[in-house]
């Protein structure tokens, strides 16, 4: 049940923070478009591939993965702040914080 939540979790944050950023950041887009975007930041979940077992519910990814430890945290972090890159940023930010969540349910 804990896996579903965290997976749904993903998805619904976003939709939830996107309309705000978008009125926020007086941004041009629809709020759908910056909530795919940081959905598709999910694309980080693929250094699970490297581990073995790829997927454990036990093990915490937060400090396990390459692209979920404090270095990269500290490169989405930095993402945040240029214009650009920011939705990004704010999209790894927000998983990270979703995995952190996950892991101290653990």
């Amino acid at each position: 049940m804990r896996e579903i939540a965290h997976i749904i979790a993903h998805f619904a944050v976003p939709a939830l923070v996107a309309p705000g950023l978008v009125k926020w950041l007086q941004l041009p887009k629809k709020w759908t478009t910056y909530w795919a975007l940081m959905v598709a930041t999910m694309v980080i979940d693929l250094d699970h591939l490297l581990a073995d077992p790829i997927f454990d519910p036990n093990r915490c990814s937060i400090g396990f993965h390459p692209l979920h430890t404090v270095w990269a945290i500290g490169i989405y972090l930095v993402l945040m702040l240029p214009k650009k890159t920011r939705i990004i940023g704010i999209g790894l930010v927000i998983h990270i914080v979703l995995d952190a969540i996950d892991c101290t349910m653990m």
